[in-house]
Order: C-alpha cells, then sequence, then structure tokens
C-alpha cells in the first residue's frame, strides 16, 4: 500500500514521500511496492548484482515519420509533442520557416494525427491564414512567444471538466508561462491572461528559453511542471507543482545522482519529463543533452548539406534519466540514449531532440519521436522503437549471474516478468525472507525455470503461481539468471 504525508506545497515539490517502512538500527529497509510495475532503470529495488549487469538498451531506429515541408514549418520546426488520446495519436510542433529571435511572430504552432503512431496525416485546417495560406495544419498562430514553445498534455486528473481536458504552457522570459486549455485538442484558449509562472518566481538570471512542459501526477496527485534555467552559466531544470495548474510552489532546482554520488552537471537543453504510461509512479526522462562549441562539421561539409551557417558550431544527443518524484534525477546511464547516426547531417547544433512522451504502439513494442536535420531542408521527425518496459534491463552472460532485491512488501497473487532469454538462457525465482533465508515452497528447488521473450509471464512454482499468503510481509526476490534480459516485474492479482 502507498501512503502520502500532507506537506506544505512548498515542500511537496522538493520531497515525494512514499509508504515506506523505516528501519531500526538493526533491520533492513522495507519498501512498499504494492501492485505496482517495477521497471528496472535504476538500483531503487537492486541490492545485489552477482556476476549481472544493469545495462541501457537504445532504441531501434524505425525512420522518417513526420517531414517538416510545408512553407509554414520549415527547418526551424522543433520543441514536438506526442499525446496518445484513446486510439488517436495527436503531434504538437512549432513551425518555424526561417532563423529568428525566440518567441517573435514567424513561430506556429502545428498538428498531425495518427491512428497508430507510425503513419501521420496533416489536417487541412482553417483556423489561421499564415504566409497567405488559408488551409494548413496551424492550431495556433498570432499568439507569440507562446508559439515558441507551446507544449500540451492530456489532463487525467480525476473529474477534470471536459473542456478543459487539454491543458498546455508556453512563454519565454519576458511573456513568463502562460496557462491555455482546450477540449478537443485543436482550439485554444488561455486559461488566464496572467502568466501562472514569472520571472520574478524563479530565482535565476534566465529561464523558459526551452520547452517546458507539465503533467498530472497521479502518484503525487498534484500538477508537475519542468523547466529551462541557467545556473552558473549551464542548462539545467527546474520543478514546481500545483493543486490547480494556476498556483504554483517555489521551483526548485533539480539535482543529478548516479550510484548513490552525484552525476556530472551537462547542459539538458530539453527535458521531457513524463510518467511513464505502464508505470506512473516512474518519470521517465529522454532529454536532449547539448554540447555548446563540440563542432564535428568543417565548413565545406556544413555547406554541402545546406545547413543554416549559425547550426554546426554544437552537437547534441538524447540521454535518458528517472525519476521517483522529488528534485532528484535519477541518472544511472551517462552515456547517449539515442547516438547521432552515421552522415553529416546528423552531426549539427540541436538536432536529435527527442519528442515530450514515450507512446505504445503496439502490443509489444513503445515509440520514441526525435527531431532531427535540424536547420537543413530536411527537416523531419523520426521514430525510434523499444520493447514495452525496455529502457534498460538486468543482463545476465551465458555463464550465469544473480539479482537479489532489496526488502519489500507487495499486493497481489501473482509475480509476472518481463523478459528474454536467449535458447539456452533461462530465468528462476527463489522468495526470501527479509534476512534472505528462503521460503518454504518457494526455494530455488521448488521454482520453474522460465525460458523464452514475453512481456508478462507469470512466475510459477511447484505448487502453482499463488503467492498471496506472501502480500504484505518483508520478502526478498532472488533471480537466478543466465543468459537473459530482465525488464521489470509485477506483484497483480
Amino acid at each position: 500500500m502507498m501512503c502520502r504525508l500532507q506537506l506544505p506545497l512548498a515542500l511537496s515539490a522538493m520531497l515525494f514521500v512514499e509508504c515506506t517502512t523505516i528501519a531500526s538500527a538493526d533491520e533492513p529497509e522495507v519498501i512498499a511496492i504494492g501492485d505496482r510495475r517495477e521497471l528496472l532503470v535504476d538500483y531503487h529495488l537492486i541490492d545485489k548484482l552477482q556476476t549481472t549487469r544493469l545495462v541501457l538498451n537504445r532504441p531501434r531506429d524505425e525512420g522518417p515519420v513526420v517531414h517538416f515541408d510545408q512553407p509554414w514549418e520549415g527547418p526551424f520546426c522543433g520543441y514536438c509533442t506526442v499525446i496518445k488520446d484513446g486510439d488517436l495519436y495527436r503531434l504538437y510542433y512549432r513551425g518555424r520557416p526561417e532563423a529568428g529571435a525566440d518567441g517573435d511572430t514567424g513561430e506556429y504552432t502545428c498538428y498531425a494525427e495518427s491512428g497508430d503512431g507510425i503513419h501521420w496525416t496533416k489536417p487541412d485546417l482553417t483556423q489561421f491564414e499564415v504566409r497567405g495560406h488559408k488551409t494548413n495544419n496551424v492550431i495556433l498562430a498570432d499568439a507569440a512567444p507562446v508559439t515558441h514553445n507551446f507544449s500540451p498534455m492530456l489532463d487525467t486528473r480525476p473529474g477534470v471538466p471536459t473542456n478543459l481536458r487539454f491543458k498546455a504552457i508556453g512563454g519565454t522570459m519576458t511573456s513568463g508561462l502562460i496557462a491555455w486549455t482546450s477540449a478537443d485538442g485543436k482550439q485554444w484558449t488561455k486559461l488566464q491572461d496572467e502568466p501562472v509562472l514569472t520571472q520574478e518566481m524563479v530565482p535565476f538570471k534566465y529561464m523558459f528559453d526551452s520547452q517546458n512542459l507539465a503533467f498530472w501526477s497521479p502518484a503525487e496527485e498534484q500538477y508537475v511542471c519542468y523547466f529551462r534555467v541557467f545556473e552558473e552559466g549551464i542548462r539545467r531544470i527546474c520543478r514546481t507543482t500545483s493543486d490547480d495548474f494556476l498556483h504554483w510552489s517555489e521551483p526548485v532546482l533539480m539535482e543529478y545522482r548516479h550510484h548513490g554520488g552525484d552525476a556530472p552537471i551537462e547542459h539538458l537543453y530539453t527535458n521531457q519529463t513524463h510518467p511513464y504510461f505502464r508505470a506512473p509512479h516512474l518519470y521517465v526522462s529522454i532529454a536532449a543533452r547539448f554540447m555548446p562549441g563540440r563542432q564535428v562539421l568543417t565548413d565545406e561539409q556544413a555547406r554541402e548539406i545546406n545547413v543554416n551557417p549559425k547550426y554546426f558550431k554544437d552537437t547534441s544527443d538524447a540521454i535518458f534519466m528517472t525519476s521517483r518524484g522529488g528534485a532528484v534525477y535519477d541518472r544511472t546511464f551517462l552515456g547517449g540514449c539515442i547516438r547521432p547516426d552515421i552522415g553529416a547531417h546528423n552531426w549539427v547544433s540541436r538536432t536529435n531532440y527527442p519528442a515530450l512522451n514515450v507512446v505504445p504502439t503496439g502490443d509489444t513494442e513503445m515509440s520514441i519521436y526525435v527531431n532531427q536535420d535540424y536547420a537543413q531542408p530536411t527537416a523531419h521527425l523520426r521514430r525510434y522503437s523499444l520493447r514495452l518496459d525496455g529502457f534498460s534491463s538486468v543482463q545476465a552472460p551465458y555463464a550465469g549471474g544473480e539479482l537479489l532485491t532489496k526488502p519489500l512488501t507487495f499486493q497481489g497473487k501473482q509475480l509476472a516478468i518481463n523478459f528474454a532469454t536467449s535458447a539456452a538462457g533461462s530465468l528462476r525465482v527463489e522468495l526470501q525472507d527479509a534476512d534472505g533465508t528462503p521460503l518454504p515452497g518457494y526455494t530455488l528447488a521448488d521454482t520453474q525455470e522460465q525460458i523464452g521473450n514475453e512481456i508478462d509471464r507469470a512466475v510459477t512454482w511447484k505448487s502453482g503461481s499463488d503467492v498471496s499468503t506472501l502480500a504484505g510481509q518483508p520478502i526478498r526476490l532472488r533471480f537466478v539468471l543466465k543468459d537473459v534480459d530482465l525488464y521489470a516485474f509485477q506483484f497483480s492479482d
């Protein structure tokens, strides 16, 4: 069971408290996971790894899905958001035909739709006339500077009125972040004229000039907003929370943790933090890492791909982070999640920027979308795929190895795993008490060997799969692994 401590709003922005049994001096901490799906993306539940390792799984390139080829779109399209709304996928992005100042009148918010997240169409809309075209796919214009970084969300808060089903924020430091709402995701109005976040509320010199985002957190039972600031010349991320989307807590600067210590501070241009759709207590961040001044291309190479002369002096890629609430990101993996591909066009400034939200695109697949070929005539949005829950995994070699969890409590009747073995590989699970003593009926000798590749396989022992008699009491999971990847596990009914 999970519980919440009632905290002052400003403090709750800094600390999200899960119901965890606090250990005494001679007892280990026990983590209550209830019936949540737990992904192996950090060391939150891992006590020991024996000849196994936690590895980052890089997404597979599935090719371009949307080309920014209309007169109101162009080379400087960016800050994309993908929303799965029932059976409909919605794409929002900035249209920007020519380079210009952030937030000027040459920016538009464009829209596309898909029935599967793979094949996209740009609807013919007539809401705004732009650049002499009365029919286009623009859903917001004449709203500078909001159209610089307009970032929508589907509000999943229970009881939210239909006319407020979609919300968005956008704006620059000059304007502050302005809140918008929509009933259908296409026609938008301001929630109020005044900005909901202003530079006076943020204790930094520069902010809001990137894609800023917000979402309803079912785990924290409040709205959460992440936005970009500069701290000592480095692009950093701040977090704030709200109960009503209008009044926000004092922002706090996010920190980065790596194996219990501090992670390197790097320029993160966008953060793209959002609840993972299969485990919303876990926030995933497919962030854009920016390397200013790290030039790869020569002047000749830049001319050959026709990139804007101001946009090839830097490089960027995508990284993977997670958070379980509060002011800390786990940067378990410091390397790139999506590396720039072969070809000069992948090594320019501000390309390889991920879109907001990872979404399911099949029974076993999820997709990440990435803005590529920035500042070039070939600018487009590209799709990458991963297996469900497959951001990372505990991987065992042919020789075998083990994973032992920290003590935990659960709710449910059976244990399901997301795993993949080779033909020679296997996975076995032993249940232990908090002190590490195997539990009768659930020992390694009792477990049934698991072989295969499945998203949701029930673990069985000689007596079957029922573990309900152990629900609520502290246990450990001992996974004995051979040539296998273990992605996630979940106790459920």
